[in-house]
């Protein structure tokens, strides 16, 4: 089957709106419309010319767009502007041109986190805990990340020469690099976990996720995978072509994946599977979190309908609105909500009343978290209150948005001491965690030997404390101890980052997460998917 695009694509129709000067809306209403289209111009025909402030047209235009808009209560419903509009592109392609540097604000500069491997930072030699403090001879002080991507990104073989305060030396170091095609790898984590069990964390659904996944079980099953745990969890989805596609890699031929429901029923589609799965008879455990959106949920809604895969962590977001783009004059886009998306149960993914903001799917991304993720208090689901569901092979799986986990676990709450440290840690804003990346960018410069087994010390604990303590962070030594745990975790994962990149930070973190632990515990007493299921209905049953 050949798939439609939708999020990105493909460009269904092109309407000339607001911006056009509003001649569309006014032939609307000599068309014979309702007159709610002469109104709206003669108000901004007068708000133009005698409001006691000055505004300019265009901007009373925009401003009835987006309120327009706003009050449709549907926050995936928006106006982009190119710039927003080049912004998504780059998130779903994962491709643009630019330097190959994450980067983060830390301590009021603009600091690099790790150079991407093979780019035009790498080979410079730029190097985690860089600061720039000056692109093309501007200061970057103050700069937010957003005021530093726009700069640094730009046209594939255009230069550009930045500035690098670098911890120990004195001078600036000046570097003139050519910006080439970054691609953003999906896939960023993929390693034998466990003899036997390999791990993959897909990030995001962009245009090579599917055969970024596929690489990376092919080495992994080279390795000896036998089962496998496929992460989702702060995966705020993407394309849904991908999410299709990737759960085409599990599934039999003419499987039923997500069924789209649109406000006219003869525009519902249902996307099946049309390869046939690669991996029959392997184990699978997914992973989802409260941060799972879109087109993961997509993947592990379908997976457990279809009793291919047990779904292991939190309940996720509930996001399961399509997204359609349609193009504006200027360059501009509406992307406005066309249908809601459905499992092969007929489970419908959107949660209409979600409990977190929208924004908080992205969260994932923040490198400060325990593993990359808020660590959340303990999760109690109430599924007598849920509308049942039966999985192929007569599971229960639950409805009412998002997708419930076969087995609902989360990482171990922050205890009652560990809430006080971070409470008062937070007084000073991001000093904790500019403290943190500092002290490990300094460590792995003065450990060019470590392992990644590598222990965080008593002493290293004592020269935190001293850090916070001279940086204004008003914390105790005693407090300090109470939350060793989760600080020790933090900065491991911190030190790992700076020595090793993001791989070698997830495999750290995964060290001491409870979800992963289980779900290995799982697959090393399992011999198939079904027994997956009888042993995770166990732990359940004794958990309630």
């Amino acid at each position: 089957m050949k798939l439609k695009r939708t999020v990105l694509g493909p460009i269904l129709v092109a309407l000339f709106a607001f911006a056009s000067g509003g001649w569309l809306l006014q032939r609307g209403v000599e068309a014979g419309r309702e007159p709610d289209g002469r109104v709206l111009l003669e108000i901004l025909d007068r708000l133009s010319r005698d409001y006691v402030d000055e505004e300019r047209t265009d901007d009373l235009y925009r401003m009835a767009v987006e309120g327009l808009l706003r009050e449709l209560g549907d926050p995936h419903t928006s106006f982009m502007s190119a710039e927003d509009y080049a912004r998504l592109r780059v998130q779903t392609t994962g491709e643009y041109g630019g330097l190959g540097i994450q980067i983060a604000e830390r301590d009021g500069w603009i600091t690099i986190l790790a150079p991407l491997p093979g780019t035009p930072a790498e080979r410079a030699g730029l190097l985690a805990g860089d600061r720039i403090i000056e692109v093309e001879g501007k200061s970057t002080e103050g700069w937010t990340d957003e005021d530093a991507v726009d700069v640094l990104r730009g046209g594939i073989g255009e230069p550009v020469t930045v500035n690098i305060g670098r911890p120990g030396v004195q001078d600036p170091i000046a570097f003139s690099l050519v910006r080439e095609e970054i691609h953003v790898n999906s896939v960023r984590t993929a390693y034998m976990i466990e003899p036997e069990i390999g791990y993959a964390r897909l990030d995001l659904f962009s245009e090579t996720s599917t055969d970024e996944l596929r690489a990376a079980i092919t080495d992994l099953k080279e390795q000896g995978m036998r089962g496998m745990i496929l992460d989702l969890r702060a995966n705020p989805g993407g394309l849904l072509d991908q999410g299709v596609s990737v759960t085409d890699l599990f599934v039999d031929r003419g499987a039923a994946i997500v069924e789209t429901r649109a406000r006219d029923p003869q525009d519902n589609v249902t996307f099946r599977a049309s390869r046939g799965q690669e991996y029959e008879g392997m184990p699978i455990v997914v992973l989802v979190n409260e941060y799972s959106a879109s087109a993961a949920e997509i993947v592990a809604g379908a997976l457990q309908d279809h009793d291919r895969a047990l779904v292991v962590g939190a309940p996720t977001f509930g996001k399961g609105s399509v997204q359609t783009l349609f193009a504006l004059s200027g360059g501009n886009f509406l992307k406005m909500t066309t249908g809601k998306w459905y499992t092969p149960s007929g489970r419908s993914i959107q949660k209409d009343e979600p409990t977190q903001e929208d924004s908080v799917a992205l969260l994932g991304d923040d490198p400060r978290a325990l593993d990359g993720q808020p660590v959340p208090d303990e999760i109690v689901i109430d599924t007598t209150q849920l509308e049942e569901f039966n999985t192929d092979g007569g599971r229960v799986v639950y409805g009412g948005g998002g997708i419930v986990p076969d087995l609902i676990i989360s990482n171990d709450s922050l205890t009652t001491t560990e809430r006080e440290f971070f409470d008062a840690a937070s007084r000073a804003g991001n000093k904790y965690w500019d403290v943190i990346f500092r002290y490990a960018v300094d460590y792995v410069r003065a450990t060019p030997s470590l392992e990644p087994g590598f222990s965080i010390t008593p002493t290293m604990e004592t020269e935190i404390f001293e850090m916070l303590v001279a940086d204004g962070v008003e914390v105790t030594w005693e407090q300090l101890q109470g939350a060793r745990r989760l600080v020790d975790s933090q900065l491991g994962s911190e030190i790992a980052q700076a020595k090793w990149g993001q791989e070698g930070r997830a495999q750290r973190a995964n060290r001491d997460d409870t979800v992963v632990r289980t779900a290995i515990e799982l697959l090393q007493q399992a011999p198939n998917q079904q027994s997956l299921f009888s042993m995770a209905e166990t732990r359940a049953q004794v958990s309630r």
